[in-house]
């Protein structure tokens, strides 16, 4: 059961939102705002209870960054919709008692942060994600300004912030490209959603040496044997990851967007959607390896036949952590907001993370995803142990 559930209609358009906490640590929770034409209750359901486990899994004794519980948010409106940003800023006053109290929200599918920064400050909401900040060691002040200034660096043009996600998501790829014994040089891959998460994820398996070969977006794919050229690819993108398609070179391929799923490639990674693979399309994968970027990509039935394929899987809230952890690293000081500090965190949490993932499931013969769950359980129950329950009241 949820700690918490509700269901927000607009008055003017009849769109729906949703809050879901799934459990609170300490009295708080955090998880992403997602926008999209569609979204229901269930699914942020599900989102809240993948962030329950995401948020302890990357604990490490001796840090300051201590794990909240899992919860988070969705509006049922596409966001290429002229009004959304106007619905999503009566979201945030409907739900404003619940960020300036319990629950610490930020950038998902479909929503930028510059974009709810504004929105929510227009509301009278000084951060998305300023509950969180009520047990920063030396207060919310100093851990606003460390987040402020990590999200002003700029890795060639491109902002940390919008960096971080797709770079632990290609820390994990290649983890597990070692894990089965394969070269980063000799590989291939495919990226589902070129947004930010697939975007940076795409750029940083490219730049390991990895021949991305096929990408996706919400207009089709692009598809080249022979390597896609990555980065001038991303700018090409408009603000919710779309390709110019005049952009593309001449051996560039435009092809249906459902042929992501078949593109003979050794990696798989859906960076979008929820529930995109599912039984009725699964046989249709060739590659070895799938990592999850996007949220609950992978319905169960699924999975199950992969890993009884022998398909190395990587579970969302191991892949896909690195945004959520780097935002709780900066604030609460664990690392300095530069770049330097913030991939060689990711790189030393998330590779040995995903090892050690693969590992435990083939030591219990089991699926990784519980492999994952039991890591992330057992750092709870360390959290719980070595930590007060109490939080400062706002």
């Amino acid at each position: 059961m949820s700690y918490l559930e509700l269901t927000w209609t607009d008055d003017e358009t009849g769109m729906n939102g949703f809050v879901v906490i799934d459990r609170l640590s300490r009295g708080l929770s955090g998880g992403g705002l997602r926008m999209r034409a569609g979204c229901t209750i269930d699914e942020v359901r599900d989102l809240a209870r993948g962030m329950s486990l995401k948020e302890p899994v990357v604990y490490t004794p001796g840090d300051k960054y201590i794990p909240l519980g899992g919860a988070k948010a969705g509006i049922d409106c596409d966001p290429y919709d002229p009004r959304a940003r106007e619905v999503l800023g009566r979201f945030a006053r409907a739900i404003k008692p619940l960020v300036d109290t319990c629950f610490a929200t930020g950038e998902d599918f479909g929503v930028r942060q510059d974009v709810i920064d504004e929105v929510f400050a227009a509301e009278g909401i000084a951060s998305s994600a300023g509950a969180g900040y009520r047990v920063v060691e030396d207060g919310a002040e100093a851990g606003m300004a460390r987040q402020l200034a990590a999200f002003a660096v700029e890795v060639d043009g491109v902002g940390l912030g919008e960096l971080v996600g797709g770079y632990g998501v290609a820390t994990c790829v290649l983890a597990a490209i070692a894990h089965r014994g394969l070269v980063a040089e000799s590989t291939t891959a495919v990226v589902q959603g070129f947004g930010s998460m697939g975007g940076a994820t795409a750029r940083y398996l490219a730049k390991a040496g990895v021949k991305v070969v096929g990408i996706s977006d919400r207009e089709g794919l692009i598809y080249n044997p022979l390597g896609l050229d990555v980065e001038t690819l991303l700018l090409t993108r408009d603000s919710l990851g779309v390709i110019d398609r005049g952009q593309l070179r001449t051996d560039d391929e435009q092809r249906p967007g459902t042929e992501w799923l078949c593109l003979d490639a050794d990696v798989l990674v859906p960076a979008a959607m929820s529930y995109v693979i599912t039984p009725d399309n699964v046989g249709e994968i060739r590659a070895t390896i799938v990592v999850e970027a996007a949220n609950v990509a992978t319905l169960a039935a699924a999975e199950k036949i992969l890993h009884d394929r022998g398909v190395t899987f990587v579970p969302d809230f191991v892949a896909n952590v690195g945004t959520n952890a780097w935002w709780w690293w900066v604030v609460f000081g664990d690392i300095e907001p530069t770049a330097g500090a913030s991939f060689a965190k990711l790189s030393d949490v998330l590779g040995p993370l995903t090892i050690a993932v693969l590992e435990r499931a083939a030591r219990d013969s089991v699926q990784s995803r519980a492999a994952a769950t039991e890591i992330s359980n057992e750092k709870r129950a360390m959290v719980d142990a070595l930590h007060p329950r109490t939080v400062k009241a706002p």
